[in-house]
């Protein structure tokens, strides 16, 4: 099958869809990514792209077309320019520079902007090739929840572009079941969606390894790691509240990895409430250094704002969190929270509850080891259960063969 993945992220950014690809490319098909310049979480492009750009033209044996776009910054305005650069760069360039190639399926990975998906609608028409998209964040509910869009005017104008989006898509996929009936609000009375969670990369698969030499030792310390975007979704003021909460115990460390546009108000708040000898933030660092990181974690936190649409996801480091067998303390509503809460595989408080999540952190730290080796083997089991990487995979693969072939029956 000869695949055209559309997304505006992607390697060397860390995304799902790297792994994706990759696997794709291994089931033996030809793949063909159409994205931007990476520029994640940055907000500025990349030094090693910029100094060497076509390094960055193939990856796991997958062809890579990039195409123009301004970076993220720091700004709301920039960042609205950042979507609309791909979404008008990919549909006028992307075309040209795939001119003369055939693709029996297109595949959007829909992070936002939803109109990242905006090219492949475009390539539809012009390859005659069917879509799958894979909705991992909903507008305009997102955009509400964030602030970046407040006028119900504006956001009116969102729903209807998503609208007529999904009603382009063959088969739409959505990151968790309550997705479904949201996007199915938008969608065509009778089109396709299915429920496909994320997964786990492979690199979680349970192998041994050394501990990051870049975290500083602390001996009988109890360790909640935090791992991933730090934006405003992620609600850090409530995080910060539960560390000055358990200011005196002195054994609990919060050490976040990762980096976002909130990452220097973290850094600068903890310095203002004098957290720093609780509060360690230790940078960020690719991708497959996050297992070793993991080994200094007794508990992985996960967290999302009180937020309507949030309550609807399932934050991809779940999967992650429950592939390592590291019990998972959280701080959500919704679809994560029921994952953890049902599984077992770790303790939940409500979204915005700072002091919840102190309490649930000071519980874990009070458990005995062999509690929380329990609580390790039932996110590992949870994770097999729902999340195996290989049967998501062998699904996935069905569903696009399955368009191709009905595809090429309604062109014969």
């Amino acid at each position: 099958m000869r695949l055209l993945v559309v997304s505006q992220y992607f390697w060397p950014e860390n995304f799902r869809i790297n792994d994706l690809v990759k696997e794709m490319v291994q089931r033996g098909h030809e793949v063909t990514v159409l994205t931007g310049i990476p520029n994640y979480p940055e907000g500025r492009v990349t030094p090693e792209f910029s100094a060497a750009p076509h390094r960055f033209s193939e990856w796991a044996g997958a062809r890579i077309v990039r195409v123009p776009m301004l970076a993220r910054g720091q700004g709301t305005v920039q960042l609205l320019l950042n979507y609309l650069s791909f979404a008008v760069s990919a549909s006028m360039l992307g075309i040209w520079k795939l001119r003369g190639q055939n693709f029996d399926a297109i595949f959007v990975y829909q992070l936002s902007p939803v109109t990242s998906a905006l090219p492949a609608v475009l390539l539809r028409a012009f390859k005659r090739a069917p879509i799958t998209m894979w909705v991992l964040d909903l507008w305009p509910e997102t955009l509400s929840a964030v602030g970046v869009i407040r006028s119900k005017w504006t956001l009116a104008i969102v729903g209807r572009l998503v609208s007529f989006i999904y009603r382009r898509c063959d088969l739409i996929l959505a990151q968790s079941d309550s997705f479904v009936s949201a996007i199915k609000h938008y969608a065509d009375t009778g089109q396709q969606v299915e429920y496909f969670p994320s997964w786990a990369e492979s690199i979680f698969d349970g192998a041994e390894i050394e501990p990051a030499p870049e975290v500083p030792v602390a001996p009988d310390s109890f360790n909640v790691m935090f791992a991933g975007n730090i934006g405003d979704a992620q609600d850090f003021p409530s995080i910060l509240r539960a560390a000055e909460i358990l200011r005196e115990q002195h054994e609990i460390r919060w050490l976040i990895v990762g980096d976002g546009r909130s990452a220097g108000w973290v850094a600068a708040e903890i310095e203002r409430r004098n957290l720093a000898k609780q509060v360690i933030m230790l940078g960020r660092f690719p991708l497959e250094r996050m297992p070793a990181f993991f080994q200094h974690a007794d508990t992985l936190l996960v967290t999302l704002k009180d937020e309507p649409i949030f309550a609807l996801t399932i934050p991809g480091k779940i999967q992650s969190y429950l592939a390592t067998g590291i019990p998972i303390v959280a701080m959500l509503n919704g679809e994560g929270a029921k994952v953890i809460s049902k599984s077992g595989a770790g303790l939940v408080c409500a979204a915005g509850d700072a002091d919840g999540l102190a309490r649930s952190v000071l519980a874990l730290s009070r458990m005995s080891p062999e509690q929380r080796k329990e609580m390790g083997l039932r996110a590992k089991r949870a994770y097999s259960h729902e999340f195996e990487r290989e049967v998501l995979m062998d699904l996935l693969e069905f569903w696009l063969v399955s368009l191709q072939l009905k595809s090429r029956r309604k062109k014969a």
